[in-house]
């Protein structure tokens, strides 16, 4: 049973994996996403990177010392991580795990390093869709425009960004952002075809059971 819907067919939740150089856009369509999808929650992952302004410790981010983070990969309690620009990133493993179960959806912001590790841990889980800007020149507009880092920084995102774009061929899907608008659409497109998954609708044996048995 998934939601409040009694006649819903019992579902398994997915993870919905969005990447991205930095600046193309996958942070605003995740929360575009978000706001008009409840079926849908927000992967946090934990980081040994400082606290930006405006960011809420367990909303945006679990900000965590190197060590602590280390035990936590040492321990197994991480799905994935990564080192970005030198800090850690990675994604506590049972909240995701609880959500997949309960039917729940879950969406990560990460990157490739992450998403290669997640579709090792969760192949059947796991709908990835790689975000590319329409081009390079728009690419470094949106990274100065944000006026979050600076020109070094943006210079550093820039030159790793063609790194990163090279890793399109091992997504499910590619999305091209000309627009926020329409690049929202398409993903949205995509989860809906892959919430249909046959696989994916654990319950659909016994749903069609009652259907012949009337």
């Amino acid at each position: 049973m998934t939601g409040d819907d009694p006649y819903a067919i019992r579902r398994r939740g997915l993870m919905l994996v969005l990447s991205s150089p930095s600046g193309a856009g996958k942070t605003t369509i995740s929360r575009e996403i978000l706001s008009r999808d409840a079926r849908l929650e927000m992967s946090v992952s934990a980081t040994t990177r400082p606290k930006r302004p405006g960011e809420v410790e367990g909303r945006d981010y679990f900000f965590v010392g190197e060590e602590e983070f280390r035990l936590r990969i040492n321990r197994q309690e991480l799905l994935e991580h990564a080192t970005v620009f030198g800090h850690l990133y990675g994604t506590p493993r049972q909240p995701v795990e609880d959500a997949l179960a309960a039917g729940r959806d879950v969406l990560f912001d990460i990157d490739w390093q992450g998403t290669q590790q997640l579709r090792e841990a969760a192949r059947a889980d796991l709908v990835s869709v790689f975000i590319l800007p329409p081009s390079t020149q728009e690419l470094e507009r949106r990274l100065k425009a944000r006026a979050q880092d600076s020109d070094e920084v943006v210079a550093q995102r820039m030159a790793k960004a063609a790194d990163e774009m090279s890793h399109w061929p091992e997504y499910d899907y590619i999305v091209v952002n000309h627009r926020i608008a329409a690049s929202v659409a398409e993903v949205e497109a995509i989860l809906t075809a892959e919430r249909l998954r046959r696989e994916r609708q654990v319950g659909i044996g016994e749903f069609v059971r009652g259907l012949r048995e009337g």
